[in-house]
């Protein structure tokens, strides 16, 4: 089995919740920057991982789920600041499921993740305030060994 894990990270917190599913994956596996991913439809298993922006999977993120055109089994996980059952992070799982809705997506996986100080500060100073605001606190030093212990529970149970 042929396993690539993509990624697009702008603060590194999705970076590091990919690096994780890499190094428990068994041999036969790559892992690229969405920037640098080569094409899904040669690879038998692909974990996408982005970071929301907007209540919507990253825009680099959704031109790579666009690529994936058959029936093959992928992963979807991301990270965020707002509650993980908030509409903002429901929104852009179903958007990025409806990107890759060609595939068989067997699990999906989202976790908060730490908003670095000088980003807070700029979306603190917009009018309106995203909603994600009042709860970025609460993601600080994620994601954490718990989330990433959680992420690849859910791998396991998938006995790839």
């Amino acid at each position: 089995m042929k396993n690539l894990v993509v990624y697009s990270s702008k603060t590194g917190n999705t970076k590091k919740l990919a690096e994780a599913l890499y190094e428990f994956l068994p041999e036969g596996k790559e892992i690229k920057p969405v920037a640098e991913a080569p094409d899904p439809n040669d690879y038998s298993f692909v974990a996408v991982g982005f970071w929301i922006k907007g209540g919507e999977p990253d825009p680099d993120a959704q031109e790579y789920l666009k690529k994936i055109q058959d029936e093959r089994e992928i992963v979807l996980f991301a990270t965020h600041a707002a509650p993980p059952e908030s509409e903002h992070v429901k929104n852009a799982m179903r958007i990025a499921k409806e990107l890759a809705h060609k595939a068989r997506i067997i699990g999906t996986f989202t976790c908060l993740g730490e908003v670095p100080e000088d980003m807070l500060e700029a979306a603190k100073a917009k009018e309106p305030q995203p909603e994600w605001i009042k709860e970025a606190e609460a993601a600080k030093g994620h994601p954490d060994k718990q989330d990433i212990e959680e992420f690849l529970h859910l791998i396991e149970d998938l006995d790839l």
